[in-house]
């Protein structure tokens, strides 16, 4: 990454802090990130599929062009960044597995993480800036067992059957998020994953469309026409009844610039088809 684009990129989260390689760094960035980039699907729902995860590409689409992208592409770019600011990264394949059904079929590996060392500190940070509006908001250790505070609910990792299980605290109740392995995965096969959740047909990343954000306070989840805000315990919901209502939420609530995902009467038309799926 050069220089440009790092300034850029700490520009882009509102990041003025050191950006020396400690874990107090990695924090600040981790935060400042969410808080600033979206996670978002608009590509695969305008059948624009998703396969550059190179720097430039990356850097090009959440930095420059002020969009979001999914787990590949938040991951992929603080990949990318860490690794600029001396970190040690590794990057991880998962399975998502939050809200599925029991006795479900196998779903397929298409969940990004980072395991983080940091410079004169033993063991890794489990880094995930992209799993939408229940993603981490702070670096965990890599670690079994142990139940770990973040900025907002408590997380722990548990044994699954093919890795590790990331479970967060939900109401009271502990839920799984995704099972990943902590086998360093090559890009080719982190761009085949990507390629196939913006392309599958069945795949929610293109029959539905979906943005999150996660500010000091709050959780920002929307799913076609409807929003919710989750904060100290509480759901606010909000039903739009328009496409151009959902525009707009995207546009001044996500921070989304949607001048080059889509002519109006096409971005229009399209979200129009999504508002209920």
């Amino acid at each position: 990454m050069t220089d440009a684009d790092l300034t850029a990129y700490l520009a882009r989260i509102g990041y003025e802090g050191p950006t020396d390689p400690t874990t107090e760094v990695l924090v600040g960035l981790v935060a400042a990130h969410n808080r600033s980039i979206p996670f978002e699907n608009l590509d695969p729902v305008f059948g624009v599929p998703v396969f550059d995860l190179s720097e430039a590409a990356l850097t090009d689409k959440l930095v420059h062009r002020r969009r979001g992208g999914y787990c590949y592409e938040h991951n992929g770019l603080m990949g990318y960044v860490l690794e600029r600011l001396g970190y040690g990264v590794e990057r991880f394949a998962g399975r998502v597995v939050w809200m599925s059904e029991p006795g479900a079929p196998l779903p397929a590996r298409t969940h990004q993480v980072l395991g983080v060392t940091v410079p004169g500190v033993s063991g890794r940070q489990l880094v995930d800036v992209g799993f939408g509006g229940q993603t981490l908001t702070s670096p965990i250790d890599l670690a079994v067992g142990r139940v770990q505070a973040t900025r907002h609910e408590p997380y722990r990792l548990t044994e699954g059957s093919e890795g590790l299980v990331l479970q967060c605290e939900i109401a009271g109740t502990w839920q799984p998020l995704y099972e990943f392995t902590d086998r360093p995965q090559p890009r080719v096969d982190l761009e085949v994953g990507s390629w196939y959740v913006s392309t599958h047909p069945k795949s929610p990343f293109v029959t539905g469309l979906t943005a999150a954000l996660v500010t000091d306070d709050a959780r920002w989840n929307l799913r076609g026409r409807q929003l919710a805000v989750h904060r100290d315990g509480i759901t606010e919901k909000t039903r739009f009844e328009t496409a151009d209502q959902v525009l707009a939420a995207l546009t001044d609530t996500f921070g989304i610039d949607l001048t080059d995902v889509a002519a109006p009467d096409v971005l229009a038309a399209r979200v129009g088809q999504l508002l209920d799926a």
